[in-house]
């Protein structure tokens, strides 16, 4: 595939032209335009995206779409859809869109046809959940599970637990998720908390088995329930954690060394990252707390947004466009953050997922030939739900200096219909959803400040700028093949965003530098004065203040 610098390109200048004198007026646009929203709302599976509240004219429209096809996008979707290694620095194909396709599908990379494996792993995922679901898995005491604790950091942990708090409604009565990912033992801890070993399952989650946080809290789950089995006086040898642990790995001699059955061990590929990685095994939790059929629905919604946004040409492609909207507000309009507003509670933890699958994909500084970024990259994804955060930060959006493209989620129906007397609760709050968007487009003008008769003092405090970019997304429910479309959604956003910068969105050597320095630099917290010495003036004098101030633990 050719790298093209997108600021050379003719699409680029002529943004870059419009952007010296742009004047958004959302208002005179929409009245101008009696078929603006009709002409800027799409459909991507059951998703309903209205863009017309964006910054855009037809004439920015036209220039972003150039500038996709300039910089060969669709090519390039196509490359990674085929199998073609798309990640340079590892070699690799970028191959998460396998793991929805259907097992009637075929895929060839290497050689070999990577569908009837991803199936087969499937499959067995399958059979082990459906195991813990109907009672035949039980721990060493003969009970069966109650409760299923996922160890995994970063994808690993993200997206399992971002989907599983989406999708409470469809889990399991009686079945309990939980999940640990930090290595402050406070996570732990808590996490444990009031377990019955005897019920309880853990499930860790590590491509190598290596990974330093989740080995070291796997190690203290081990510990913790081999100690709580023996306190009940219940079996707490190699039987125990064979009962209480499985795996999702590749390093089945690591995995057997830890004292799991490899039988209980679930594999995946090289060719999927870590932060793209919610459906494969690493989603075994998932399929344990939702069952077969509604984890097979997750996946059949993200494989419907990956077939739109292979199939749809760019001009109504909804992932291509949003994409491209973004490029424009970062290298045009000089945005620098994006706020991502669900108003659905059980999407909680969804920018929190953003936050890894956007900016561990594109914050890069170099292209993919190693020279340095020609434009700026990544923005930083944020948000919490509606309406907390009208209560929070919507002040800055509305009427700070920074501008912060948002997008909003809704949904039709909620998984909850409450009523507070007369009034329909869900109906009352997506009158939130609609008013924040409207009023973020048009704002209020000081004449129309001053006719509510406003102090004259004042009128400059109350007045709303508006034309604040706002995305509206809406879908029927939050099913879990609506939960998948959206992961799938921001997947190939991101993607989109990456061609255009001609960066490489599928690795991350930016964490691994802080991870290596955790290491040398463990020797030194732990006591050893040579390595103490050897430490920068600030890193060694944190290091002395935190143990002078220490507190041994007593066990």
């Amino acid at each position: 595939m050719t790298l093209i610098d997108a600021t050379q390109t003719s699409a680029w200048e002529k943004l870059s032209q419009i952007a010296k004198t742009f004047q958004p007026d959302l208002a005179a646009w929409f009245e101008s335009d009696p078929n603006r929203c009709e002409r800027l709302t799409f459909q991507a599976a059951e998703l309903h995206v209205d863009l017309s509240k964006n910054l855009i004219t037809p004439e920015v429209e036209a220039a972003l779409i150039e500038l996709g096809k300039t910089v060969e996008l669709e090519a390039k979707r196509d490359a990674m859809f085929a199998g073609e290694k798309i990640n340079t620095t590892e070699n690799r194909a970028v191959l998460h869109t396998a793991l929805r396709r259907p097992n009637k599908d075929t895929l060839r990379v290497d050689g070999s046809d990577v569908i009837p494996a991803v199936h087969e792993v499937l499959g067995q995922v399958y059979d082990f959940a459906e195991k813990v679901r109907d009672g035949r898995w039980v721990g060493v005491t003969g009970k069966p599970i109650e409760t299923v604790v996922n160890i995994g950091i970063g994808g690993s942990d993200l997206g399992p637990a971002m989907v599983y708090e989406a999708l409470k409604p469809y889990v399991k009565p009686g079945l309990e998720c939980r999940f640990i990912s930090n290595i402050d033992p406070t996570d732990v801890a808590q996490k444990t908390a009031y377990l019955n070993p005897e019920t309880t399952l853990f499930i860790i989650v590590s491509k190598t088995f290596t990974t330093l946080e989740t080995l070291t809290n796997a190690r203290l789950a081990r510990d913790w329930l081999l100690r709580k089995l023996k306190e009940q006086g219940a079996p707490s040898g190699t039987d125990a954690i064979k009962a209480h642990f499985v795996a999702v790995s590749t390093a089945l001699e690591k995995v057997a060394d830890f004292g799991i059955d490899t039988a209980n061990t679930f594999g995946f590929w090289d060719w999927v990252g870590g932060r793209y990685s919610v459906s494969s095994a690493v989603g075994t939790i998932l399929a344990v707390a939702l069952g077969k059929e509604n984890f097979a629905d997750f996946l059949n919604g993200l494989n419907a947004v990956d077939t739109h946004f292979a199939t749809t040409p760019l001009e109504r492609n909804v992932p291509a466009l949003m994409g491209l909207l973004n490029v424009w507000y970062v290298n045009f309009m000089k945005a620098t953050s994006h706020a991502v507003l669900p108003y659905a509670q059980s999407l909680h933890r969804f920018a929190a997922y953003l936050q890894q699958l956007t900016m561990e994909s594109n914050g890069k500084g170099v292209r993919l030939d190693g020279s340095p970024a020609t434009s700026a990259t990544g923005e930083v994804f944020w948000g919490e739900p509606g309406t907390n955060g009208q209560h929070a930060f919507y002040q800055l959006i509305h009427q700070g200096t920074q501008l912060i493209p948002a997008d909003f989620i809704a949904v039709a129906n909620p998984a909850y219909a409450l009523q507070d007397g007369t009034t329909d609760v869900h109906s009352l709050f997506l009158s939130n959803f609609f008013a924040q968007t409207k009023a973020l487009a048009f704002g209020k003008s000081e004449a129309q400040v001053r006719a509510e008769g406003t102090p004259e003092a004042i009128v400059p405090a109350r007045v709303f700028a508006g034309n604040k970019p706002t995305t509206s997304i809406m879908a029927p429910a939050l099913t879990p093949s609506v939960v998948g479309q959206l992961i799938a959604l921001y997947e190939h956003i991101t993607f989109t965003q990456g061609v255009v910068w001609g960066i490489n969105s599928f690795d991350q050597w930016g964490v691994e530098l802080g991870k290596e320095l955790a290491i040398q630099i463990a020797g030194a917290v732990c006591g050893d004065e040579q390595i103490l010495a050897a430490q920068d003036q600030s890193t060694k004098a944190l290091i002395s203040y935190y143990l002078a101030n220490r507190i041994p633990s007593v066990d």
